[in-house]
């Protein structure tokens, strides 16, 4: 598992190399928008990283509910602390991205206040576990939050195509095909997406070893405390 944990590694920094030489020296820049359309490439990857790790809370948690493996549980804690992360970077880059565009940092676009209501969702998730105490009834209402909150993925992804609102589709067009035309903007995005789902994997595996580490600390601290008090 640790060469594992150094292949992934290795292969997220080959990738973001890849990916910030490509947006930096190599995409072309947008006509319209300018320079700060660049932010997009940062921008959509993070979203779909949050998306994968919101699925792999929602996919974990039926697991832990199921069989009740300890390793699920840290799976779904691990994700969901990482997909709020991402999502929190999706929040913070589009008001960046939108300022000059819109003239406005934020607006109550229907992505926009889903992507905010999902955040919220997974954000509560993680207080969740933070304060809720090292019980299995927390861990329980954790996975089934988190299974309820993977609905928000799909809400947000189509409300672009199936709501109206400012928000552009690129990838998808609403009038069909797609708004990115240029070839090397489709391989920067995609580029940028795998270096980005990497770096989420990667992360989520630093904080499930933590995870085990808080679990074998907990179980040697209380074993001290038994002994402890045992001789007193």
């Amino acid at each position: 598992m640790r060469r594992l944990d150094d292949v992934l590694a290795w292969a997220t920094l080959a990738a973001m190399l890849v990916a910030q030489s490509l947006i930096f020296l190599v995409v072309p820049t947008e006509s319209e928008m300018g320079i700060v359309q660049r932010i997009f490439y940062f921008h959509v990857p993070a979203a779909f990283a949050a998306y994968l790790c919101f699925a792999t809370v929602a996919g974990s948690g039926a697991v832990y509910l199921w069989k009740g493996w300890a390793g699920a549980d840290r799976l779904g804690m691990a994700a969901a602390e990482v997909g709020t992360l991402f999502c929190t970077l999706v929040l913070i880059t589009g008001p960046i991205w939108a300022r000059p565009i819109w003239g406005v940092w934020w607006t109550w676009d229907p992505r926009l206040t889903m992507t905010l209501i999902m955040w919220a969702i997974y954000a509560g998730y993680v207080m969740l576990r933070a304060f809720g105490g090292d019980e299995d009834a927390t861990s329980r209402y954790a996975a089934v939050l988190g299974i309820v909150g993977a609905l928000a993925i799909p809400a947000v992804h189509y409300s672009v195509l199936l709501l109206q609102g400012i928000h552009p589709a690129v990838l998808t067009r609403r009038e069909g095909g797609s708004g990115l035309v240029d070839p090397t903007m489709r391989m920067t995005l995609l580029v940028s997406t795998i270096a980005m789902l990497l770096l989420a994997c990667w992360l989520m595996r630093l904080r499930i070893r933590t995870a085990r580490l808080e679990t074998t600390v907990r179980a040697l601290r209380r074993q001290l405390e038994s002994r402890e008090g045992a001789v007193a």
